[in-house]
């Protein structure tokens, strides 16, 4: 038995995505969507490539993570039950040039993300590889807490209130919810599915009774995705979570959006910034550029079937 085994499993893996935090070099706990395969051993798989190793490197300074899986597009369910998961991670720095060791996770990758194949083509190779430069976290759960389904993602998107000068009050009105990631008394990560509302003092959030949030760093996580894992948009509003007149608010301090606004002209500038972060990373380590197994992927990829 593992403590996964509280949980509906068949729920968790159907799960496109979930929201996966770690803590800031200054505490802050903030979360991404992640990609999560789930082992027999208990264990989840997530992975990170060297562009966005801000995880990874969280992870080596405080391994206690959270993960939140409670936006079901593409699972094929209607309203499942929200899962928590609180643990701790390991991210051993080891460069994966190829599927090795994770070929279950990337046959997952390819057959629920198919755009994701078109990398491997000639063409992409040099502006993707970074793509395929990866670093493995597992997860060993510690706690698992199963939450009344989250509103319809296809909810429409409230109207931003009259708050003059709120940071972030414009992105995160393009959502009907956003995703609260805040430390407990113990400064471990949590996360909770909220409604924000723009207030004078910052976001109102309501945070279930089972979320022991308590105040300080905390982050608002807004993203979506379709059901192939296409169209992504991710945008982070970092800030401190306090405790207001009418319950706890998030006081934002700036907006994150790592894969720029989601237009199209953004692409040329995430990819430049991409190449330039993996560089960094390897630059810092005395490392050449790896070079990708593509042979290898393309051959997991001919092997896994498209849904």
């Amino acid at each position: 038995m593992s403590v996964l085994d509280s949980a509906p499993l068949d729920v968790l893996d159907s799960y496109r995505t979930c929201e996966f935090a770690t803590l800031g070099r200054d505490g802050t706990p903030v979360a991404w969507p992640a990609a999560v395969w789930r082992r027999p051993d208990g264990t989840l798989l997530l992975s990170t490539s060297l562009a966005f190793a801000q995880k990874a490197l969280n992870i080596r300074r405080d391994g206690r993570v959270a993960l939140l899986f409670s936006d079901p597009t593409g699972s094929g369910r209607t309203a499942p039950p929200q899962i928590f998961v609180g643990g701790h991670a390991e991210c051993p720095d080891e460069i994966m040039t190829g599927p090795q060791g994770a070929e279950e996770y990337w046959r997952m990758l390819f057959a629920r993300q198919p755009h994701s194949r078109s990398y491997l083509s000639a063409p992409m190779r040099p502006l993707m590889d970074w793509y395929y430069l990866r670093l493995l976290i597992t997860v060993t759960p510690r706690q698992v807490v199963v939450r009344p389904p989250s509103p319809a993602p296809d909810a429409p998107a409230r109207t931003p209130a009259p708050v003059g000068g709120l940071v972030g009050a414009a992105r995160l009105a393009r959502f009907p919810t956003a995703v609260l990631a805040a430390r407990d008394a113990s400064g471990a990560p949590v996360l909770a599915r909220t409604r924000p509302v723009p207030t004078a003092e910052g976001f109102a959030v309501a945070v279930p009774a089972d979320c022991p949030a308590a105040p300080g760093p905390a982050s608002l996580l807004a993203h979506r995705h379709d059901e192939r894992l296409n169209n992504m948009y991710n945008v982070l509003v970092p800030g401190e979570l306090r405790t207001g007149d009418g319950g706890p608010v998030l006081v934002p301090g700036k907006v994150v959006e790592p894969m720029g606004t989601g237009r199209v002209s953004d692409a040329v500038g995430v990819l430049r910034s991409t190449k330039r972060a993996t560089d960094r990373y390897l630059s810092r380590r005395g490392l050449s550029r790896p070079r990708v197994q593509w042979q290898e992927f393309r051959a997991l990829a001919r092997d896994t079937r498209r849904p």
